[in-house]
């Protein structure tokens, strides 16, 4: 068993990195604007000539990401690469094939439905009603307000037609605003309890993580940075790489909002999902 260690500022470790892929939403982007804190590393990183990557699991694209950290001065030039769940699945509903080829024309959308960059210029349209759909969509909850059971009347309906549920990113929760939110993965797990058939897109699939260092070459000793045990530290523990835990984020509720984060509790939360960060660092900060 691993000894977790504490981490109070990230460049107490940065040199024992080559390559720093990070999550987005809750990590580097608070639901409204990105963190100053974690803007600060991302550039001091870069200033070490580190290879830095984000992967999220969030239903936008990358250039909609991008913009993000465009609009807030952040040099585009220092990521060596950008995937989000939102563009891996635009690119599987444009180019389809498996269970992707199957799928039909029309979707019914849930959730935020202003929230639909990943149905652009695609050949599918969106219909009003479940009773037109040949699948249901999902990219974003409707608000931070939202809750599970709004959308069991529509879940319900669309297992009784049998219509595969397409979900963009597995996180069934997100940090936001200081808060947790209600997210896609929570609906499609209750779709799945109910007996139908989910697709999704998004991290712990590895599958992510190795889109994100295609043509990189030499990417050296690396390390995923994330807020979520079940997403981004499971998928370092798929892929076989270190990972830190950031415990102001996903799991505030348990390990708390200490400066100084809870070892003992990242552990056992750690042990609940068979995985084993090398550290935990309350937020990302220099």
């Amino acid at each position: 068993m691993k000894m977790i260690k504490p981490i109070v500022n990230l460049s107490k470790i940065a040199d024992n990195y080559d390559t720093f892929v990070f999550s987005y939403n809750g990590a580097i982007h608070n639901g409204s604007v990105i963190i100053p804190s974690a803007a600060e590393c991302l550039t001091r990183l870069a200033s070490l000539h580190k290879k830095i990557i984000i992967i999220s699991n969030s239903g936008l694209r990358i250039a909609e990401i991008a913009k993000q950290l465009s609009d807030s001065n952040i040099p585009l030039n220092i990521f060596s690469n950008i995937i989000s769940a939102g563009e891996v699945l635009h690119y599987k509903l444009k180019f389809p094939s498996g269970d992707y080829q199957a799928l039909g024309h029309y979707y019914y959308q849930i959730g935020d439905k202003e929230y639909s960059g990943i149905m652009s210029s695609l050949p599918l349209e969106r219909v009003n009603s479940i009773e037109k759909a040949h699948f249901l969509f999902m990219a974003k909850a409707q608000n931070e307000n939202d809750l599970l059971d709004n959308y069991r009347a529509d879940i319900e309906q669309a297992v009784n037609y049998g219509l595969p549920f397409v979900c963009a990113g597995n996180d069934t929760s997100c940090f936001c605003n200081g808060k947790l939110t209600l997210a896609p993965g929570a609906i499609a797990e209750a779709y799945a309890v109910l007996g139908g058939r989910v697709i999704t897109v998004g991290k712990p699939d590895v599958e992510m993580l190795r889109y994100a260092l295609e043509g990189l070459g030499e990417i050296g000793k690396i390390v995923i940075i994330g807020d979520n045990v079940s997403t981004d530290i499971k998928m370092a523990s798929i892929a076989q790489v270190a990972s830190i835990l950031m415990s102001k984020g996903r799991h505030i509720n348990y390990l708390g909002e200490g400066y100084i984060p809870d070892v003992t509790k990242t552990r056992e939360l750690s042990n609940s999902f068979d995985v084993e960060p090398e550290g935990v660092i309350s937020e990302l900060r220099w």
